[in-house]
């Protein structure tokens, strides 16, 4: 099998195709299995790499719970890249890949060409974030304490996860059966120090207000969890577009990968003719602000 050393860590990838990379990160209940329809779909004409993060066999699973984090998933994007003599990539992440790819974003401008970040944001909306800490928490311990077939089925059958049964039961079940199938510590290591203790992307807004990187944020409207979050990144990122897939859940590539595909494809051939742009500059948003006041104004004068 193929790995990467990770800062000690052993990291298993695969990649597929040539061109020019993407490089796609999975999310927290499944790995980078979950992307096969894209990587058989864009291999066609890029160069797809995709990684288990640590803690997600066969990478390695540390004992140590210091040698997990969200700073570390960052860093382990950045390992990959330069272990596959990868200078700069599209990044496309589901999720917590999603989070880390921001985060990417953030700390390597330089080395993110483009960035897809789905379903993105749970626990970050100032409203979730004490619940958020709680759950995780919660979470982390029932890996251990209740097991991976128990967890997997409480999953599957979540409120942002049901959708795809009804869409693609076969998926579904695949989804489930590759969860049951990861190792607990690994899972519950990942829950305490990757998830819980990440920031709020909330309380990166000033951060993402200054990153120039081309940003597509793809979420299902049914995954409430995130919705709030993907319209504050939408506001504060300056190159950032949303695409918002009607009647859909938390794992959007794998409940629409026709759609997802479809935009993934348009989003980055925009990038490469330049043409990824959010509005338009001689625009000014103090035009905007005196729009709608004086359309609240006509407004207040025709209620009367």
């Amino acid at each position: 099998m193929p790995y990467i050393d990770a800062t000690g860590v052993k990291l298993y990838f695969e990649e597929a195709g040539k061109g020019y990379p993407i490089v796609f990160l999975h999310e927290l209940c499944s790995d980078g299995r979950e992307w096969d329809t894209q990587v058989r779909y864009f291999s066609r004409a890029y160069r797809c790499i995709t990684f288990n993060a640590r803690g997600y066999a066969p990478s390695d699973v540390p004992n140590d719970p210091s040698l997990y984090g969200w700073e570390l998933a960052v860093d382990d994007i950045a390992a990959v890249m330069r272990s596959l003599a990868v200078e700069h990539a599209y990044l496309v992440g589901l999720s917590m890949g999603g989070y880390a790819a921001l985060q990417f974003g953030l700390r390597y401008p330089e080395r993110a060409r483009a960035i897809v970040a789905a379903g993105v944001g749970a626990g970050s909306a100032p409203s979730q974030r004490s619940a958020w800490s709680r759950e995780a928490s919660i979470l982390a311990r029932a890996f251990i304490e209740r097991g991976m077939d128990a967890m997997a089925r409480k999953v599957a059958h979540g409120q942002t996860r049901i959708q795809l049964k009804y869409k693609d039961t076969r998926s579904w079940q695949e989804f489930q059966e590759r969860l049951r199938r990861h190792p607990p510590l690994g899972m519950s290591n990942t829950m305490a120090r990757c998830q819980a203790l990440r920031p709020s992307l909330h309380d990166l807004a000033d951060q993402f207000s200054t990153m120039r990187t081309p940003v597509l944020l793809a979420l299902g409207d049914e995954d409430a969890p995130c919705l709030e979050t993907n319209l504050m990144l939408k506001t504060v990122l300056p190159n950032a577009g949303l695409w918002i897939c009607p009647n859909t859940g938390h794992a959007i590539n794998l409940e629409e990968p026709t759609a997802f595909n479809a935009q993934l494809d348009s989003f980055l051939a925009a990038v490469e003719r330049g043409s990824w742009r959010r509005g338009y500059p001689e625009i000014k948003a103090e035009s905007n602000l005196r729009l709608e006041t004086t359309f609240d104004t006509r407004a207040k004068a025709v209620i009367r």
